[in-house]
């Protein structure tokens, strides 16, 4: 089996077929992402080429967007439906899993009426989907970005440094970080009771070592207090509304010490106006922003934070942007 854009049919240059009915073109649409999430989700078990012929009416389908060729050897996929480790591949699954769980919830509870947007309208599935889709950015920051920022790997393999994980969910992204980096502690924050209650669950399921050096508490990073604490801070800057966000970035600068990094998670921006729209619209749902990767490096440079760098991670996925306090003992401002 081999990687390759296949060529096959209208939609293998990327636009939907939407012809005389895009209604109809969009419901068949979110068929094909079921197809892909039900494939990717069972190749976490088993060789994609054997999945691929278990089921000859889904693969059938993703040969209609272009996504699978059949031919000599078997068949021919396009690289989006393929990962680079299994990791990646299973927060991968979480990820899209919970997308398709939040438009389901959106297209039944905005038509009932009875349900607003936030994250505190969410069920447990589409909690625990997302945080554990998490992990994904978490092995970026820890095994890419942090080898990457001046400074900050030497100074969290001091024993007893510690990470702060703003919207720290059901704490997935923490245990990460707290195994890639054994020395250090990680204190992750959320105001959401039941996220964190969650979370308890996902500790108690990590090796012991690791989970005793993670603690989780409910804070309001807009109310952060510490100063000079965190020789590291993780925010996922989409997952904050425009106002917290503005409050809690000179509480978050302040939290640095010296010297230290702040590294912010952003959607990157979309090249067409479909994704565009979506991601304005799910951002809003779910009570956050609509920062993109080049406004978030503004705001941090705005605050006094130095050195911003980009680091993508895997494709459409975040950017993460990072930034870091000056040296000298005055606080940003």
């Amino acid at each position: 089996m081999s990687a390759s854009p296949p060529n096959t049919g209208p939609a293998a240059g990327g636009a939907l077929p939407f012809g005389e009915d895009p209604v109809a073109a969009l419901e068949a649409a979110a068929w094909a992402m079921a197809a892909v999430v039900s494939t990717q989700r069972q190749a976490l078990s088993q060789p994609l080429r054997d999945v691929l012929a278990s089921d000859p009416g889904r693969t059938a389908v993703l040969e209609s967007v272009g996504l699978v060729r059949r031919d000599a050897d078997g068949f021919t996929v396009h690289p989006s439906l393929l990962q680079a480790d299994a990791l990646t591949a299973r927060s991968a699954v979480e990820a899209k899993l919970s997308s398709l769980r939040q438009a389901v919830s959106a297209a039944a509870s905005d038509a009932e009426g009875s349900a607003g947007p936030g994250w505190g309208a969410q069920d447990d599935e589409v909690l625990l989907g997302q945080g554990r889709a998490s992990a994904a950015t978490g092995r970026a920051l820890a095994g890419k970005v942090v080898p990457e920022l001046p400074g900050c790997a030497e100074r969290l393999q001091a024993e007893g440094s510690r990470i702060l994980d703003v919207g720290t969910g059901v704490g997935a992204l923490a245990v990460v970080l707290a195994a890639g980096f054994p020395a250090a502690r990680v204190e992750g924050i959320d105001v959401l009771e039941r996220a964190l209650e969650l979370a308890g669950a996902e500790l108690a399921a990590a090796d012991p070592a690791v989970a005793a050096r993670v603690r989780l508490r409910r804070q309001d990073a807009a109310e952060l207090s510490e100063k000079e604490r965190y020789e590291l801070v993780w925010l996922p800057a989409p997952f904050l509304s425009e106002e917290a966000l503005r409050a809690a970035l000179p509480r978050l600068a302040a939290a640095l010490v010296p010297g230290a990094w702040l590294v912010a998670g952003t959607n990157p921006a979309a090249e067409d106006a479909l994704r565009r729209s979506v991601g304005r619209w799910t951002a809003t749902r779910g009570g956050g922003n609509s920062f993109d990767t080049a406004r978030m490096s503004d705001e941090l440079v705005a605050l006094g934070l130095e050195e911003p760098r980009t680091f993508p991670t895997v494709p459409g996925g975040p950017v993460l942007v990072a930034a870091r306090r000056p040296a000298g003992r005055e606080r940003p401002a």
